[in-house]
């Protein structure tokens, strides 16, 4: 599997773009008619179709991530509160296991980089705010927004997930730096603990 993340927009498009199986291939004429790969050939259709489609996804998913980012880099990031929830969506999508983001900003609240801090099993991720204060520092951020997944389903915060809110809240308040939202993901929800009161 290819590494999209290192393509270009060009090349990402191209690969959305490129025929089902190369012109070279025995079955090339069949699976590459689209009429032909949805109504005939099902079985050459198949031994293709399963890879194929995981690759194109992850390549939409991929250029829909580069704009969304644009977007979030473009202006303040709490002005473009759907393009964020999109793009929290996008980057859990299908994960097995929670993961705890956070979003650098300036002091303009543009985002500077979003970066996967910690990864934890199906119910639980260990946070350690020594970590992200480091890491606001290092990028000379001003804010930040706070998000993690919950791969259950539920987008109800737990009462260690205020627990933690607070105590990054408390942590980050030292070296003046603002928290100023935590997403709660979970499938195709996305909960705001500013909204909510929580913060």
């Amino acid at each position: 599997m290819q590494n999209l993340a290192a393509l270009s927009r060009a090349e990402l498009i191209g690969a959305l773009l490129a025929p089902v199986l190369p012109k070279d291939h025995p079955h090339a004429d069949q699976v590459n008619d689209l009429e032909s790969a949805y109504f005939g050939t099902a079985a050459v259709a198949a031994e293709a179709s399963d890879t194929l489609l995981d690759h194109k996804l992850g390549v939409a998913r991929e250029l829909l991530m580069r704009d969304l980012r644009a977007q979030l880099s473009a202006g303040p990031v709490m002005n473009s509160p759907q393009a964020l929830r999109d793009w929290l969506r996008l980057h859990c999508a299908g994960l097995q296991h929670e993961v705890f983001i956070v979003l650098f900003l300036d002091a303009q609240n543009r985002l500077l980089s979003a970066v996967e801090m910690f990864r934890g099993t199906l119910t639980q991720t260990s946070v350690y705010p020594r970590e992200i204060v480091k890491s606001a520092l290092e990028r000379n951020a001003a804010a930040v927004a706070l998000a993690h997944n919950h791969p259950s389903g539920s987008t109800e915060p737990s009462r260690a997930d205020e627990f933690l809110t607070q105590n990054l809240k408390s942590a980050l308040a030292l070296v003046d730096v603002r928290v100023l939202d935590h997403f709660v993901v979970a499938g195709d929800q996305c909960a705001s603990f500013a909204e909510r009161g929580l913060i």
